[in-house]
């Protein structure tokens, strides 16, 4: 499945009543640390068809990085039935990424 990108109007019908676990990667095109997990996090969506994968470029949607307390990037959430099940910072591996899916 391919990576959404999301927005402030489609955020709560992809992520908060999607009905498979979502992995959020909060980015910005100029961090380098989110070009590095770019193709991870393509990887993920690409493989893991029970798991939704989006992104979010918080330069764009400052509204959404402050409602999830993004400080630093790249972020990641995992939700699970409309509730926050994880948050990871920084560059990880992708095994990372999975568990906080799966």
């Amino acid at each position: 499945m391919a990576v959404i990108k999301l927005t402030k109007d489609n955020f709560d019908q992809e992520v908060m009543q999607s009905d498979k676990p979502v992995l959020v990667d909060f980015y910005a095109d100029w961090c380098g640390p989110c070009k590095m997990m770019g193709p991870v996090v393509e990887e993920i969506s690409n493989e893991e068809a029970g798991v939704k994968v989006c992104k979010i470029n918080i330069d764009e949607e400052i509204e959404l990085a402050q409602r999830f307390g993004v400080m630093s990037i790249p972020t990641f959430i995992a939700v699970k039935d409309g509730e926050i099940a994880g948050k990871q910072i920084g560059a990880v591996p992708k095994s990372t990424l999975l568990g906080l899916v799966k």
